[in-house]
């Protein structure tokens, strides 16, 4: 009897400190003081833009080809089909990076990829395919669609 007691103590005794440390407003509170973070970087504004510039590879001839594609746009490439859903980039360094969501489909219709490319890390996120590679190079920021950027 004495070892369940001795048990129920030790399990017990940290929620028995912590209500006795519940106390009247004043007796040993801790006031949480809010200070800016001089660490902190805010993020960067991203903007989004109305088109990109994307390289595909087709790996069995060795042939690269740049493409210019207006946002909602599908390029047909060989046995692919390539669509733009969206192209953003930081406003203060819009040459820095590009980030692309790409859906890539087979002449079948059958999906391949969809999702965020980055421009600065292609393989970080990468279509996976036996015959091509597309990665994003930037976002097209003129209307034009030129790939200015």
């Amino acid at each position: 009897m004495t070892r369940l007691l001795a048990v129920l103590a030790v399990l017990l005794w940290p929620q028995l400190v912590a209500a006795e440390d519940i106390g009247e407003p004043g007796q040993g509170d801790v006031e949480l003081i809010q200070e800016p973070n001089p660490n902190f970087e805010a993020a960067p504004v991203v903007l989004e833009a109305p088109g990109a510039v994307l390289r595909a590879l087709d790996k069995t001839v060795g042939r690269t080809t740049d493409i210019d594609i207006a946002r909602g746009q599908t390029v047909l490439l060989g046995r692919i089909a390539v669509r733009l859903i969206e192209c953003r980039y930081p406003e203060d360094t819009p040459e820095a990076e590009a980030y692309a969501q790409i859906q890539v489909l087979d002449l079948d219709g059958v999906e391949l990829f969809n999702g965020w490319m980055v421009a600065s890390s292609p393989a970080l996120v990468a279509l996976e395919h036996p015959r091509y590679d597309v990665w994003v190079l930037r976002c097209s920021i003129s209307g034009t669609g030129t790939g200015d950027g």
